[in-house]
């Protein structure tokens, strides 16, 4: 059965991927990657998992030749997005990119599509403007064309209407200038790019790592707005003075917590035994024996066990209340 259409299928109508391992039918996996591909959402995942699909899996669950050609086009677009260096003529019906490494001190630039030779900036990303600094000028006499001109005012009505939004819903990605548009309802503050890829705070505009929720910067995951100055040290006074108190309640729970769960644990897990013909060929002594010795040997074990996860997790919390919490509050 199909996990996606639920319809039994016989076993040759579920492709494999090179990716994961898991199966749908060729008809769910095409129409699956026909939106995919329809949307720029390029790599594509799997279905089931986050796992991307090879490029070879996708040349071949696709019929169309054009949505493989899309496929290709939004794969190098996405790279070439990533990548600080690139830049793209600013020329109408023009998509050419230009690798512009080492060019900020000779910033002249010109497309190397056959029949364009567009001349631009490499600060700006406008056609080049030899006679003054870097900003926003018009279309050059030769682009001045009606198609060139009905582009230049749609990226003007386009650039009033970014105006027009609030700056709380719209911002740009930190790594690739992206605009990306978010409800400011109060909900997760952890971002991810559709174009590049990028994790960022929202409310800060940082890319972010794992900890980034959890340092004293104030930004919150779920909320509208980043913590003010007068809470944030408050809280932080607060962790510095309460630290001691905290850590040693916290380590006087999880010492006996430790040290009497795992028997108990290991015991009723023993006790409880594999279902069906191993447990009905244990007599009851040989029962007795095994949950005896399983919590006698959890009782050796737990003590070593609490004594890592002590010795280890106090100094990693003093450290980082004493350590970055500090100096973020002298910051």
């Amino acid at each position: 059965e199909c996990p996606l259409c639920l319809l039994p299928q016989p076993p040759e109508a579920f492709p494999t991927l090179a990716s994961c391992s898991h199966r749908s039918c060729w008809a769910c996996l095409q129409q699956y990657l026909r939106l995919a591909v329809s949307e720029s959402r390029v790599p594509v995942c799997c279905p089931h998992c986050p796992a991307a699909l090879q490029p070879a899996d996708v040349h071949r669950l696709l019929p169309e030749p054009a949505l493989r050609d899309k496929y290709e086009e939004f794969l190098l677009r996405r790279l070439l997005v990533a990548d600080p260096g690139t830049r793209w003529c600013p020329a109408p019906d023009c998509s050419y990119a230009v690798f512009a490494h080492g060019c900020a001190e000779c910033p002249r630039l010109t497309c190397g599509r056959e029949g364009c030779g567009t001349e631009f900036c490499y600060h700006c990303r406008q056609p080049w403007h030899p006679d003054g600094p870097c900003a926003p000028v018009p279309l050059a006499p030769s682009l001045a064309t009606p198609t060139a001109q009905l582009a230049q005012q749609e990226e003007l009505a386009h650039g009033e209407a970014l105006a027009q939004a609030e700056a709380e819903d719209v911002k740009v990605c930190p790594r690739c200038s992206a605009f990306i548009m978010k409800i400011n309802d109060g909900s997760c503050n952890r971002m991810s790019c559709t174009v590049c890829g990028c994790l960022f705070c929202w409310l800060c505009l940082r890319e972010i790592s794992d900890v980034h929720f959890l340092s004293p910067s104030g930004c919150t995951f779920w909320g509208k707005r980043p913590w003010s100055r007068t809470r944030r040290i408050l809280w932080q006074l607060g962790m510095v003075l309460g630290a001691p108190m905290v850590i040693s309640l916290a380590a006087g729970i999880a010492v006996p917590v430790i040290t009497i769960g795992i028997p108990i644990y290991m015991g009723r897990k023993v006790l409880a035994g594999s279902p069906g013909s191993r447990r009905s060929s244990l007599s009851g002594c040989q029962q007795c024996l095994s949950v005896t010795s399983s919590v006698l040997l959890s009782l050796f074990v737990s003590p070593i066990i609490t004594a890592l996860t002590v010795g280890v997790g106090v100094p990693l919390m003093l450290t980082y209340v004493y350590g970055t919490v500090v100096l973020s509050l002298c910051r």
